[in-house]
């Protein structure tokens, strides 16, 4: 049976430690008590906001108005797909961390690159999870979810769910579905998937495009990650972040080149910056790579906030702070960039009750 309660302080519910009160707070531990939460809440014309681990979320320092519905559902069905796949249908409420472990444990390739990621598998889908060169979008072969707007649960294909860079129809649509469970499709073998991400390929000693043992892949992931304070620690206070707090940003071609324009005119003709070619002719470049060239380096603080002092791309709270300490050191970063090379960082995020 789901338990309620009212004043529940979310900070102790996000990674960041921060945020203020929800006026109602569910805990939800089956998919039933999922949907009867979230339909009820909507009946009422109550606002809902659906936490899983928190772990890509900033939250008002005012709290929430309305009904959080905490997903704690429990599970993962091992099945065959008759193509020489292996089937996890997991729900949304399973760690994901621990999820990917048993994966590599028990031999199935597909999601390795993604350890250490914290937060649970009902948001992967949502955000299109991806690191070191694998997003879900690869493996996720369905999503089960409850339509808001239809009163149904329904099915979403993998080409239903338009997944694209950190973005899917559930981010497109936020106020109608709530992921209830997630099916991933992984092959059976001691090998990872090819190594796709350069950093990673350094690691291993392999060549991008060459598969490693799932294992050795894995813990060069946790390695790297832990290197930029990116795996969950409560010894370090680095680690009380979103992780990457601003997307990688992708330019047309009149954004590229006036980049190009800014980075010779303000750092020197000779200096190149990252570029990893996208569809349609379009171009991604680092966004860690145009804050630190912008001046914000590593560990550079405002109020209580700070950037991570082992990733720029981090922003953190490791001093108790606020939500509006950490938005002004945002709103720095994006506009410092935006002054230095003319690129509008966008936050990768979800936003709560808050607004750049």
């Amino acid at each position: 049976m789901a338990v309620f309660a009212e004043e529940v302080n979310l900070a102790g519910y996000t990674t960041l430690r921060l945020g203020g009160p929800a006026r109602r707070f569910v805990e939800a531990t089956t998919e039933a008590e999922v949907v009867d939460a979230v339909r009820e809440a909507d009946t009422d014309g109550e606002p809902v906001l659906v936490l899983g681990g928190g772990s890509n979320l900033v939250v008002s320092d005012d709290g929430f108005p309305g009904t959080v519905v905490h997903v704690g559902t429990r599970g993962a069905e091992q099945l065959m797909d008759g193509q020489g796949r292996v089937l996890m249908r997991v729900q949304a409420g399973e760690e994901w961390e621990p999820f990917v472990a048993r994966c590599v444990t028990d031999g199935l390739s597909g999601v390795e690159c993604l350890s250490g990621i914290p937060g649970r598998v009902g948001a992967t889908p949502i955000q299109n999870v991806g690191a070191y060169g694998q997003d879900v979008s690869e493996t996720i072969v369905e999503v089960r979810a409850y339509d808001r707007r239809a009163g149904t649960i329904v099915t979403l294909s993998r080409e239903e769910c338009r997944f694209t860079y950190r973005n899917s129809i559930f981010k497109q649509t936020p106020d109608q579905y709530v992921v209830l469970g997630v099916t991933y499709a992984l092959r059976e073998s001691d090998d990872s998937q090819p190594i796709a991400y350069a950093e990673l390929a350094r690691r291993v000693g392999a060549e991008p495009g060459e598969s490693v043992p799932l294992k050795e892949a894995r813990d060069a992931v946790l390695e790297l990650r832990r290197g930029k304070g990116m795996v969950l620690d409560p010894s370090d206070l680095d680690t009380r972040s979103a992780g990457s707090f601003f997307t990688n940003p992708i330019l047309d071609a009149a954004s590229l080149a006036e980049l190009e324009r800014r980075v010779a005119e303000r750092l020197g003709p000779d200096v190149a910056f990252p570029r990893f070619p996208e569809s349609e002719g379009r171009v991604k470049t680092s966004a860690a790579w145009l804050i630190d060239r912008a001046g914000f380096t590593k560990g550079h603080t405002r109020g209580r906030a700070r950037i991570s002092t082992k990733h720029t791309l981090a922003l953190t709270n490791p001093e108790g702070g606020s939500t509006e300490d950490l938005l002004a050191l945002a709103r720095e970063v994006r506009d410092g960039v935006r002054a230095a090379f003319g690129v509008e960082l966008v936050n990768e995020p979800v936003f709560v009750g808050v607004a750049l």
